[in-house]
C-alpha cells in the first residue's frame, strides 16, 4: 500500500477509543487526520473551513447519525469533491442502500476488516475516485 502523503481525511465517530485507534493508524500511512467526535462536530469543523479531501463515517452516533451528517454536507455544498466513506459495524443492506442513496464512494464494515486493512479499503476507494474526477 502507498502513503497518502498529505491527504486530509475527518474521521467522524462518537467510540473515543476507535477514532484513537483509526488517527493513529491513519497518521503511520501518511495521511494528514482531523477527528470529530459526531456529526455535528464535524460539520463545524468543516464550516470553520477546514476541507478534507476523505470523510470516513461512523453511521450510529447521537444527535445526528452519519447518514443525516453526509446529506447535510450534500445539501449544503460543502466539500463537494470530498470522498464520502462509511465505516459502520451496520452491515444490513437496508442500512448500506441508505448509505448508498446518500452519495456515498464507499461503505466499509468495521467488523470485517482490522485497522490496517480498513486503511488499505479507504485507498483503494479514494484513488478510484480521483481516477474518476
Amino acid at each position: 500500500m502507498t502513503e497518502q502523503n498529505n491527504v486530509k481525511i475527518l474521521i467522524v465517530d462518537d467510540d473515543k477509543f476507535l477514532l484513537t485507534m483509526y488517527a493513529n493508524k491513519f497518521s503511520k500511512f501518511g495521511y494528514e487526520v482531523e477527528t470529530a467526535i459526531s456529526g455535528d462536530d464535524a460539520l463545524a469543523k468543516i464550516r470553520l473551513g477546514y476541507t478534507p479531501v476523505i470523510i470516513l463515517t461512523d453511521i450510529i452516533m447521537p444527535k445526528m447519525d452519519g447518514i443525516a451528517f453526509l446529506d447535510e454536507i450534500k445539501k449544503s455544498g460543502l466539500v463537494k469533491e470530498a470522498c464520502l466513506i462509511v465505516l459502520s459495524n451496520q452491515g444490513q443492506s437496508a442500512d448500506i442502500d441508505r448509505a448508498v442513496k446518500s452519495g456515498i464512494d464507499g461503505y466499509i464494515v468495521k467488523a470485517t476488516a482490522i485497522p490496517s486493512e480498513v486503511v488499505e479499503e479507504v485507498s483503494k476507494i479514494y484513488d478510484k475516485k480521483k481516477k474518476v474526477v
